[in-house]
């Protein structure tokens, strides 16, 4: 690979693209909301119910509409101009936040505080269909990885940053403050979305006769998925990882308290994990544009389900902190490599569909990893269990491998029968 092909696939490259960074910019902006008023929903909750059981009911709330609203987002972000949804996305998610504002101003019910936590999720829903069906068409192909690692690592920051922000709001204000200023989050996005220029670029593309119905329409989408077998192969591996980071943010509570290094050590695992992601959003637009699709996703499983099995063999803080960073740059990889794979393989009809699809899923695999941790554990232990979780994926990759070389046998055995059919075909020439 030359150095400007390296350039061109590299997250600078992506960057480099206006239009892309005021998207970028605009769902930073609308992320970081989704998690900044989390902190002051939960103490609001708490401190009318004095109930875990309510503050549990409130999160799962929140996540819950994923599940059902990624789908039907998906197909939204197909039938209507994704620009114009966005901003209706943004302005929907305002309106919540005004509402939970008066909810901690006023002492409005409490059960109106997870209703609207739910209601603001399911009312951005189609955000992420539709920026990920919108950025094939900001970027040429050769940037595509490293918008896509832009994008993930987007989502990674606020994930980390949102509840940062919202501490600090609580501590210089109040639950109504940091309220009203999420709603501010959101009106900012949506004039961000509105600074690009409507036409074509957010246009959903309708080809041949339209499915019918909601159902009909999701058939399309896994008919389409199901087809592209690379495709569905990234979207397993996903899943797994972040099954296994779902596991981990149980599992390593414990390691940490069982090797002595506390609920701060704990913090220095996850953050370590995040550092690797960092690490896999700088190398996955290089990574991607190899040319061997298949070995960089037995190499990134590898790199997610050894280290995390390895983690349940020591108690070597360094040894850990290095295991946990190889798993989040191995998740970082697999999650953009999905993305990429999506984008390219998919026809752009039924693309955000797609992703509507694959999105709750990996969402899903990260509630599934989080609820099985705890069975595990009393099975198998705490060591048999990250070493179970580790397993998982190291499995999974193995099994690619093994299709892998499967594949290139029979293309090997193909190429050597057409090689001899090609001989065989060859006219001899008459004898004198």
């Amino acid at each position: 690979m030359t150095g400007a092909t390296q350039q061109q696939t590299s997250l600078t490259a992506a960057l480099q693209h206006p239009r892309f960074r005021r998207l970028l910019a605009a769902l930073a902006v609308s992320q970081a909301g989704d998690w900044l008023y989390n902190l002051a929903l939960l103490a609001v909750v708490f401190e009318r119910t004095h109930s875990a059981t309510w503050v549990a009911i409130t999160t799962a709330a929140r996540v819950a509409p994923i599940l059902v609203g990624g789908p039907l987002g998906g197909v939204l972000a197909d039938r209507f101009d994704r620009r114009r949804l966005m901003v209706v996305c943004d302005a929907a998610r305002a309106v919540c936040m005004l509402a939970l504002a008066a909810v901690a101003a006023f002492g409005l019910p409490v059960v109106l505080a997870p209703a609207l936590a739910a209601l603001a999720t399911a009312a951005g829903s189609p955000y992420p269909s539709c920026v990920a069906a919108t950025t094939p068409r900001l970027v040429p192909d050769a940037a595509l990885a490293g918008a896509n690692a832009a994008r993930v690592a987007v989502g990674a920051l606020c994930l980390v940053a949102g509840p940062g922000f919202g501490a600090v709001l609580l501590l210089l204000g109040s639950p109504t403050a940091a309220f009203l200023a999420n709603a501010a989050t959101f009106v900012l996005s949506a004039l961000l979305v509105l600074s690009l220029p409507a036409g074509a670029l957010f246009a959903p593309e309708r080809t041949g006769e339209p499915a019918t119905g909601f159902v009909g329409e999701i058939t399309d989408a896994v008919s389409a998925l199901r087809a592209q077998p690379q495709a569905v192969r990234l979207v397993g591996a996903d899943v797994l990882c972040s099954a296994v980071y779902g596991a981990q943010t149980v599992l390593l509570l414990l390691l940490a308290r069982h090797i002595g290094i506390g609920d701060a050590g704990y913090g220095y695992l996850l953050a370590a994990v995040g550092v690797g992601g960092v690490v896999g959003t700088l190398l996955t637009g290089r990574l991607a544009s190899a040319g061997r699709p298949r070995l960089l996703l037995v190499g990134a499983c590898v790199s997610v389900g050894v280290p995390a099995m390895l983690m349940g063999l020591t108690v070597s803080l360094p040894l850990l902190l290095v295991c946990a960073a190889l798993t989040g740059t191995g998740s970082i990889v697999v999650e953009v490599a999905t993305d990429t794979a999506l984008q390219r393989s998919l026809a752009p009809e039924v693309l955000a569909r797609a992703y509507g699809l694959t999105f709750p899923a990996a969402v899903l695999g990260i509630v599934g990893g989080s609820l099985v941790a705890s069975p595990l554990v009393m099975l198998l232990g705490l060591g048999g269990a990250l070493v179970a979780v580790g397993a998982l994926v190291a499995g999974y990759a193995a099994l690619l491998a093994r299709d892998a070389i499967r594949s290139g046998r029979t293309a090997a055995a193909a190429g050597s029968t057409e090689g001899a059919e090609g001989a065989e075909a060859v006219p001899v020439p008459a004898a004198a």
